[in-house]
Order: structure tokens, then sequence, then C-alpha cells
């Protein structure tokens, strides 16, 4: 049986943060493949500072396109928005037969966790592969399919990168190099 690793972000934009984390789970959970799936509207956050979803799944491809074992994924683009992760499981269940999938996720998401379409059903069938971030000191997991692992620390978030080049900073060191002169 395949083994994927699911990394759902806006990547808005992807950063250096979200290479490292993805390099890492892939090494410790031995994963045949990291898919970053690109979301088009995550449910618990405003769509107002979201660049477009075409721009975004282009950086994400550009940024993991050294990596044999990362993807890109558009698959919630034809998914009703917005896009709960129940339904972009059950797209990838007839996409790709015979394959577990693990969620990569920050540990700041873990206390909505709860609030998630269908959770309970999700976690019937779904790893959860939890990394610690900012402003998140006491994580606690409620299901036995939750993993916490102690990951390297990168804080970066695309937030900050946004307002940097709003004032015209560089972000240099933030984000790939390959998509450095795309966000300019």
């Amino acid at each position: 049986m395949k083994r994927l690793g699911l990394f759902f972000g806006s990547f808005n934009p992807i950063h250096l943060g979200h290479l490292a984390i993805a390099e890492f789970m892939l090494e410790k959970l031995k994963f045949d493949k990291i898919l970053f799936i690109v979301s088009p509207q995550n449910p618990f956050k405003s769509s107002a500072d979201l660049y477009s979803e075409e721009k975004r799944l282009k950086w994400v491809q550009n940024a993991t396109q050294y990596n044999p074992r990362f993807e890109a994924s558009d698959i919630e683009f034809s998914l009703p928005k917005p896009s709960y992760t129940y339904n972009t499981l059950q797209k990838l269940n007839t996409l790709y037969p015979d394959t577990h999938f693990s969620i990569i996720m920050g540990s700041d998401n873990l206390a909505r966790l709860k609030d998630w379409k269908n959770i309970d059903l999700i976690l019937e069938t779904t790893d959860f592969e939890i990394f610690q971030r900012s402003g998140t000191d006491k994580t606690e997991t409620f299901h036995p399919n939750i993993h916490l692992h102690h990951t390297p620390f990168i804080d970066i978030s695309a937030t900050e990168i946004r307002q940097r080049l709003n004032k015209g900073m560089s972000v240099k060191d933030l984000v790939p190099s390959s998509i450095l002169e795309q966000l300019k």
C-alpha cells in the first residue's frame, strides 16, 4: 500500500518553512510522496488577502519541482468552495486506490480539528502528522491517529511575508528562490 502525505494549505505564498517541514516529514515517515494541496478557500480563513489560486498553485509547482517526491495539487480547484478536507479525501480515494493518507498539519490548527466537517469519519481512516507552530506551546491530542512530531522549528509565516512585500522589504531568505521574482 502506498503512503501519501497530504500537506494542505493556502500557500499564500509557499515559503521555506513549508518546504523544511515537508522534507522532514518525508524522511521521517517514509512517505512515497507528499502532495501539496493548494486550498482555494479554507472555511476558517478569510479570502480577502488571498492571491489568486492559479498564482499560488504556480508558486507551489515552482517551489516543489526540485524534489520528485513532492507534487503540487489543484484537486480542490474543482470541488465546491470552501474547501472541506472530507470532500477532498473522498476524491483522493478515487484517484489513489490502495493508498493510505496522512495529513501534515501545524499544531495551531489542532484546536479547531473538532470543528471540521465529518472529522470522526476522517479520523477512522486518516492519520494526522502534527508539527509545532509558533504560539502553540502546549499541544494535546484527542485521538490515536493524531501524532505529534518534534520538527525543525522555523518561524516563518505567509502573513509576515505579505506584510514585508507590501512595505517593499526583501523576502529572499523566507521564500524559495524559484518564486522570488514572481512575488515582486
